[in-house]
């Protein structure tokens, strides 16, 4: 079978996991290949996704290397049958690398959380404000480009608006008075907002202005949660681009962070009634 010349992000997350296990063995790529029976160059290869992995090789690695994690193995067991053939596949040859990999991270967590300062996530966004965000970036994207990543982000909403995944938003209180295409869209978008966090699986809170010491990051986080702990993934926006992280100290980094970011949002109804009063004081100013 040829090595697959782009492997898909699930694909490589199984190699970089493999490695992991015959590092923690104390194992080198050499050492793990002679008692495989391969090449070093084949373990080279199923460890950055180019090679495909069969289940009773999985099993014969995790041997070798003495693993006895056994939720950690049926799981990695479940991704060696994948095909790449998620929804998003279709849009690869138009869109770019971030968003597929953002889409196929999502399609697979069990549970999603997301923390944002500057803007409603993209997962509760509506089509006018979605629109406005992609409008503004830089450089500049042309329409016909802005209207494939806002069909592709509403695609990606249907996992959590369905109810199919658990889903908890949290946002600070400065992305409710953001004005992304006016106060027309933003109010739009708020009124959304209130209808979302009141579907099954959705909630949505917001860490207030008046939130001493605020203990939050500045980039926008997605915690995408796994089938086992080792296989969650956190994916960050900064001004550098987009970040994908699932090394276990960057795992565990994320979690603090967003137990300390829950712990100080408010409630549910509280949340609610900051956004219904954020609309308030918006109809009052612009009307």
């Amino acid at each position: 079978m040829a090595n697959r010349q782009n492997p898909t992000l699930r694909q490589r997350r199984l190699g970089a996991e493999l490695r992991r296990i015959r590092e923690q063995a104390g194992l080198g790529g050499n050492q793990l290949a002679g008692l495989l029976g391969v090449t070093p160059a084949m373990v080279t290869q199923m460890e950055n996704g180019k090679s495909a992995v069969s289940e009773d090789r999985l099993h014969a690695i995790t041997a070798a290397c003495m693993c006895v994690n056994e939720p950690l193995i049926e799981a990695l067991a479940s991704m060696t049958g994948e095909r790449g053939t998620g929804w998003w596949e279709e849009h690869r040859q138009e869109l770019p690398r971030i968003p597929i990999e953002v889409a196929e991270i999502e399609g697979h967590a069990k549970k999603i959380t997301t923390f944002t300062v500057t803007l409603i996530p993209g997962l509760l966004q509506t089509v006018s404000y979605a629109t406005a965000v992609f409008a503004k970036g830089y450089p500049p994207l042309p329409k016909h480009e802005v209207d494939l990543r806002v069909n592709f982000r509403r695609r990606r909403q249907q996992i959590v608006r369905s109810g199919e995944m658990p889903y908890l938003g949290i946002i600070h209180e400065a992305a409710l008075h953001i004005q992304y295409g006016g106060p027309i869209v933003l109010r739009e978008q708020l009124e959304s907002l209130v209808r979302d966090s009141e579907l099954p699986g959705i909630s949505v809170r917001i860490v207030p202005f008046e939130t001493a010491n605020f203990p939050g990051p500045s980039e926008n986080l997605t915690y995408a949660v796994g089938p086992v702990p080792e296989l969650d993934t956190v994916q960050a926006d900064s001004s550098h681009g987009s970040h994908i992280f699932d090394v276990p100290a960057q795992l565990e980094q994320y979690r603090g962070i967003l137990e300390r970011v829950e712990s100080v949002a408010l409630a549910e109804g509280e949340s609610r009634d900051r956004i219904r009063s954020t609309i308030k004081e918006m109809t009052a100013r612009y009307e």
